[in-house]
């Protein structure tokens, strides 16, 4: 038995608990949009052929905001290709995903969804074959009100009133060879500038995204976001991130640890944020949007149901990094989620890529069932938990050794205090492959508190660590009371089990 000591004070905080920071991802790749989140004529298909059964799902998960419609896709995107009569809109090349878009569902299909799941939209601009211009008119035609060209073709494609939408990206990973349009710091730097200065001449009530780098492991990291920020800080209000992570090898403890590799690259890059905020004597903060992070197996065996590579033939949605989720896998999503909780004070918004089928913690099968990966319960609880204030905790740990990160806290938490309701809410992971961890929460400053609900997601009885959900076995792995948590003089006992997600909920 390993022990961890945790020590909670209310007056120590972080933040506020920023709602956007339980976002997702929808993409025009492999089958997020088409059979995903839209298939006319399935059986649970509504009248504009939005599938209610992942209309449900998608509700129960609970992301805030939604970014769309790319990703690699957006850099080759003509958005105009996605508003009019649908019947016709062209059909074209999607190079990023070599597959072919029909446009069937664009913009305006999307705003409807995202009203009728309760999302804010995220729009992302292309910024890799496109410019200024294109990007400034998109915004006059979702947000202005009427009365000129671009407003009145929305008004005229059924839509009398604006969007309104107040979050945008300025691109995607344009730092990236893999990108249409890539470009280098200084390219990019001036182009997103210059967008951000049109884009808010039409709408100055918008929030911008600057593209930050693809990956903490980019040549060009730290002094991508230096140039980019040096030419766009006053224009812009966050840069972004985009990490993926996986199990190599069955080196399965160094995957569990992958959150101290997020925390690093989180705080390297608001490192840099405040370098160029002192250096250019700017008074305002510029914040991060983590706009994609997941687990993705990049490496690995090729199969029908899970091709790693794009397609050589030309399909539409063709299924594509259809990743089947593990117990492990959940667990690394767990402590990501905490990492990026811990970090709210500057990571503001956070996306998880994707929300349907690519790489998603919900899966759908066309013209049959949907239903929820092992990695929706860890974002489920913490986007309906999370609220109030962020704290700062104390936590003292026995250690689990990797090989990538050396030794590391066995025991990984968040939490999280509401005021309004007298709620505590502790998200803790037990990294741990084979041993249980006695838990210790000195409680200070927060009076009399019971157990409200103890849960935690594991390996099942009958499984293993490798354990997943599958059409056939949808609830296999799913989140379950965690027994013999109480208090006692002011501090809570619990034992968490080997690889588990818990969640301690007290009032």
């Amino acid at each position: 038995m390993s022990h961890a000591r945790i020590t909670i004070d209310r007056d120590y905080t972080i933040a506020d608990v920023p709602r956007r920071l339980f976002g997702s991802f929808v993409e025009h790749m492999g089958r997020c949009v088409y059979t995903g989140i839209y298939e006319p004529g399935h059986p649970l298909a509504d009248e504009r052929g939005f599938r209610k059964d992942v209309l449900a799902l998608v509700k129960e998960m609970g992301p805030t905001v939604i970014r769309y419609p790319g990703g690699n896709f957006v850099s080759g995107y003509l958005w105009e290709d996605g508003v009019g009569p649908a019947d016709q809109r062209p059909t074209r090349i999607d190079g990023a995903w070599h597959t072919i878009e029909t446009n069937a569902f664009g913009l305006h299909e999307f705003v409807d969804w995202a009203r009728e799941a309760d999302v804010e939209i995220m729009e992302a601009i292309n910024l890799g074959t496109r410019g200024v211009e294109e990007a400034r008119a998109l915004v006059e035609y979702a947000n202005h009100p009427g009365g000129t060209y671009w407003s009145d073709l929305r008004r005229s494609n059924g839509a009398a009133d604006p969007f309104d939408i107040k979050l945008w990206c300025l691109g995607n990973e344009l730092d990236g060879p893999w990108q249409i349009g890539h470009k280098t710091a200084a390219e990019y730097g001036r182009l997103a500038q210059e967008t951000a200065k049109a884009m808010k001449l039409v709408d100055d009530s918008i929030e911008l995204v600057a593209v930050g780098s693809s990956n903490r492991g980019m040549p060009t990291f730290g002094t991508w976001e230096h140039t980019v920020l040096t030419h766009a800080y006053d224009e812009v209000d966050y840069i972004s991130m985009h990490a993926y992570y996986q199990e190599h090898d069955g080196d399965a403890e160094s995957f569990l640890a992958e959150a101290v590799e997020m925390d690093a690259f989180i705080e390297g890059v608001v490192a840099t944020i405040d370098a160029v905020k002192a250096a250019g004597k700017h008074t305002k903060q510029v914040d991060i949007s983590f706009d994609e992070w997941n687990v993705w197996y990049q490496t690995g065996l090729d199969t029908e149901d899970q091709p790693h590579q794009v397609s050589k033939s030309w399909r539409t949605h063709p299924r594509l990094i259809e990743d089947t989720y593990s117990v492990t896998d959940a667990v690394v999503v767990g402590t990501f989620l905490n990492s990026l909780l811990r970090h709210g004070d500057r990571v503001r918004i956070a996306n998880q890529a994707q929300l349907v089928n690519v790489i998603a913690p919900i899966r759908s099968e066309e013209d049959g069932a949907a239903w929820r990966q092992s990695t929706f319960w860890p974002f489920e609880r913490m986007a309906r938990l999370a609220r109030g204030q962020i704290l700062r905790l104390a936590v003292s740990s026995s250690q689990i050794s990797t090989k990538r990160y050396g030794d590391v806290d066995a025991v990984d938490a968040a939490a999280t205090w509401d005021q309004e309701t007298g709620r505590l809410v502790l998200f803790v992971a037990n990294r741990s492959l084979e041993e249980s961890n006695d838990l210790t929460i000195d409680l200070r400053g927060l009076g009399d508190l019971r157990v409200r609900q103890a849960e935690t997601l594991t390996v099942p009885e009958d499984g293993d660590r490798h354990t997943a959900n599958l059409e056939s076995t949808q609830d296999a792995v799913r989140m379950v009371p965690l027994a013999g948590v109480g208090i006692e003089d002011g501090s809570v006992q619990a034992t968490l089990p080997p690889l588990s997600w818990s969640v301690i909920e007290l009032g």
